[in-house]
């Protein structure tokens, strides 16, 4: 397509509003958030910035739009498929014409694009006679339980992200368990003295043979700090997932949430059903999707909760992108505050899925020296991996 094109007749009955709309309706469902008051704020800008060329009106939306950089490939495909008409190739008339379903074929969009390009209708199918069935050899074939182990969270559709929380639900971590200073009975181990005596006391003196004790082992505490600002919030939604299967299966898991504040979640986390789980969770987060305050709610929980929860050798993960504009000489204090309170600190970090990824977010880099793992969190297999991540 050209760059440039002949400007917009200043008569024609254009319907920049109605199209501006249907876009920012189409982002949200790929996951984009955008609120009432930038669509607006495109609606008067655009017409400012020029009508004339195609790249002015793809800065200018993107420039609205587009929060982060990994939104920026979504919201670019996104473009393409909307902001086209098909009777024209050489001049961009989408503001002139009534958008309509199926104007681009399903295939040029994916995943998430795709469903909010294209929504299911609510009148069943026709039936039409079906082809007789093929029976192929798919030895070779890439499996698709493969790829969801593989997808990103944030490129997920609805089918796969409700496939991805059955998976998710059924995962389990491997419980080490940790020596104590508690003792109890055992056969084998040291002579138990107090043991013993209280024995002789109840058979009036006489001994059989003497009582022995060994110390007690049991799984280490596990405490979570969750992200859940906007940038986190797909993820964090996942991770609630596992997070609820193993509070259920394992003893001794506290769950904390936080954005612009700290919430302990571990009550609601334990109901038997998860989505009635998630509910009371977020019903208990207000701050659910908003800002993040990484340092301050670092400062809380080490003022709050760090004696009560960071005792006999707790691991703590720390489930955060580390994007935070507070001031990264308290975050860092806080940080090291945490990893010397605990046994064991794992950052889980869903931007590692970038290749090219280096920790020059000021926040990002004042956290990471005092971490013992940096690992990613963004799709099932990143989860089933966390597990060589934690204290054997």
């Amino acid at each position: 397509m050209s760059p440039a094109v002949a400007p917009f007749p200043s008569a024609a009955p254009g319907r920049l509003a109605e199209n501006v709309v249907h876009f920012a309706r189409v982002l949200r469902g790929c996951g984009i958030a955008i609120g009432t008051d930038k669509v607006m704020d495109a609606v008067r800008v655009l017409p400012l910035s020029g009508l004339e060329r195609r790249e002015d009106w793809h800065a200018t939306l993107a420039a609205l739009f587009v929060t982060r950089r990994e939104q920026q490939a979504l919201f670019d495909e996104a473009f393409e498929t909307f902001w086209r008409d098909p009777a024209i190739e050489e001049r961009m008339r989408a503001l002139l014409l009534p958008k309509v379903q199926g104007r681009a074929a399903r295939s040029a969009a994916g995943g998430r694009l795709s469903e909010a390009l294209y929504p299911e209708r609510g009148a069943a199918p026709r039936e039409v006679e079906r082809p007789p069935e093929v029976t192929v050899d798919a030895t070779l074939t890439f499996s698709a339980a493969e790829r969801l182990r593989t997808l990103d969270f944030e490129r997920m559709s609805s089918e796969e992200w409700a496939q991805a929380k059955r998976i998710v639900s059924s995962l389990r971590l491997p419980v080490p368990e940790v020596r104590t200073r508690r003792f109890e009975a055992s056969r084998r181990g040291r002579i138990d003295l107090a043991g013993t005596l209280r024995q002789m006391a109840r058979r009036g003196g006489e001994i059989a043979s003497p009582a022995r004790r060994e110390p007690r082992r049991r799984p280490p505490p596990l405490v979570v700090l969750c992200d859940i600002s906007g940038s986190m919030h797909r993820y964090t939604r996942m991770f609630l997932h596992f997070l609820h299967a193993l509070t259920r299966d394992r003893e001794r898991v506290s769950t904390l949430v936080f954005g612009t504040r700290l919430t302990n979640v571990t009550r609601p986390l334990r109901d038997r059903d998860v989505d009635e789980a998630l509910a009371r969770v977020g019903a208990a987060a207000q701050d659910w999707a908003g800002g993040t305050r990484i340092g301050a709610c670092l400062r809380e929980f080490n003022f709050r909760w760090a004696r009560r929860l960071l005792g006999q050798n707790a691991c703590v993960l720390l489930v955060t992108d580390g994007l935070d504009r507070d001031d990264a000489a308290d975050l860092a204090r806080e940080m090291q505050s945490l990893h010397r309170a605990c046994h064991r600190l794992v950052w889980l970090n869903p931007l590692l899925r970038y290749e090219g990824f280096e920790p020059r977010a000021t926040g990002i880099a004042s956290m990471l020296p005092h971490v013992d793992a940096f690992i990613p969190m963004h799709n099932i297999a990143t989860l089933r991996e966390l597990a060589a991540a934690l204290p054997r």
